[in-house]
Formats: structure tokens, sequence, C-alpha cells
């Protein structure tokens, strides 16, 4: 895997501008904050953020997969809002559960998610070398 910086661009924070990546691909479905039995345990963007975390790396390891082969994640949030307030929070979530590298990553605000109680939905793409 291969992080993509075109010369002169700064560095993001956080995430790459680009991933190149050879090997079997693994497709997260988009998760959400609650359980593997469908239940929300919180109503706070950064609990839900922690658990559909978690729900991501559940489903790559089911695929043969682990954090550090994401190399594409979508975010959906309901509020931008709320979602920057709980940045740091959001962050060590991120730091303990995926780890520190560069994937990928594209953050949409929308009105609203299939679920009502849902505030983020994060979607992955993963691969794992050959």
């Amino acid at each position: 895997m291969k992080t993509l910086l075109p010369p002169g661009w700064p560095r993001p924070k956080g995430y790459a501008n680009g991933v190149s990546a050879t090997g079997r691909m693994v497709f997260v479905a988009g998760m959400i904050g609650w359980d593997a039995q469908g239940v929300f345990h919180s109503d706070d963007m950064a609990a839900q953020v922690h658990q559909a975390l978690q729900n991501v790396v559940d489903v790559l390891k089911e695929g043969g997969a682990s954090p550090e082969h994401i190399v594409r994640m979508t975010w959906y949030v309901t509020n931008k809002r709320e979602y920057l307030a709980a940045s740091a929070e959001i962050g060590k979530a991120f730091r303990d559960i995926i780890g520190c590298f560069n994937a990928a990553m594209t953050a949409v605000e929308v009105s609203a998610l299939i679920e009502d109680r849902a505030k983020v939905e994060i979607e992955v793409t993963a691969v794992v070398p050959a």
C-alpha cells in the first residue's frame, strides 16, 4: 500500500489524498453506532463513532483483513457541528480502534440516515496484500 501525495501539496491531517494498493479486496457496508444485536447504547456522536469503528473491525476480521488494510473510508454524519465538536474523542477512538495510518477518506454531512438514532455511518474498502 502506498499513500499518494502530489508534489507541493500539504500533507493532510488524519487521512491521505489517495492510496494505491494491490491484493484481495474486502468491502465493508456502512456500519452505524449500534452493537451486533442492533441496539444503540448511546445517542452521543463520539460513542456512536466508537461503536461503528468497532463494527468495521469486526467485519474486516471476518473477511481476513484488519485495520491496516483499510485503503478507503467514507463517513456520513448527520450533524457536522456535532461531529467537529467531538473531534478529539473521535480521533482517540480512531487511534484506539483503527490505529494511526492513512486511508483515503471522505466525510459528508447528510440530512438523515436510514436508522433514526444513527448519527454516523462508515463504509470501508480494504486491500489485503497478495
